[in-house]
């Protein structure tokens, strides 16, 4: 193998490298359990025993309202999508002309490889065709749970939720990470809100180990199915 191919292999593996997406690691800030504020009494003078922050009403459901609280997500997700496409072009252009007399006399020209003279006619044609197909079909479906905390609760009353899921099986790790905006009416009476109900939603799901490594096509394979191949 000559230094230009290696070259060319290096950069190909470099670029396809690239494409790859790293597997997802645990322990991300982001996703980590938030703790609830403390709020720190406020001395009182008035000789009363009740504090503010600190009240619980016995005739209200206990849902998450409060950073820190716990909020479980009930993921019910399905996605599909199809689409196709066509389109065919063609052109076909045929031309001629000729000088066959001129000022009332023929008109030639000696061909200095026959006896045969040359004509001054010309004619020409050509085609031209292309065609193109494409078609796309996708589904996905996720259903579960997943139980989170409340990260922020935003001036208008909204929740700002997330959260993760590790599951650790003999062939890797499976991930499910959830992250959005939840309002309290949403919320139902036993602490549970569907994931269609939650706004600027982020989830994911992935794993890590040799199931998941046994769905990903090889380097080669990527190139094959990458812009990189011209053909």
């Amino acid at each position: 193998m000559n230094r230009l191919m290696k070259m060319l292999l290096l950069l190909g593996i470099a670029a396809l490298s690239g494409c790859i997406s790293p597997p997802p690691k645990s322990n991300d800030p982001y996703y980590a359990p938030v703790m609830p504020r403390t709020p720190l009494p406020v001395e009182l003078n008035n000789g009363s025993i009740y504090q503010a922050g600190f009240e619980t009403n016995f005739f209200t459901d206990r849902k998450a309202y409060r950073v820190g609280d716990i909020i479980t997500i009930s993921l019910n997700e399905r996605t599909q999508a199809s689409k196709s496409a066509g389109s065919q072009i063609g052109k076909d252009s045929d031309a001629s002309m000729g000088l066959t007399s001129l000022l009332g006399s023929a008109v030639s020209v000696a061909n200095p490889f026959s006896k045969t003279p040359l004509s001054l006619g010309a004619e020409y044609s050509a085609t031209r065709n292309a065609q193109g197909d494409s078609a796309a079909d996708q589904s996905n479906s996720l259903t579960g749970s997943i139980t989170v905390t409340v990260a922020e609760v935003l001036p208008n009353g909204i929740l700002a939720v997330r959260g993760e899921k590790w599951i650790t099986l003999n062939t890797g790790n499976e991930l499910v990470r959830i992250a959005g905006l939840v309002r309290a009416d949403d919320i139902s009476t036993d602490n549970t809100v569907p994931s269609n109900r939650i706004a600027d939603a982020r989830i994911t799901y992935s794993g890590t180990g040799a199931f998941a490594d046994a769905s990903q096509p090889g380097w080669l394979n990527r190139f094959f199915i990458s812009p990189l191949w011209p053909f």
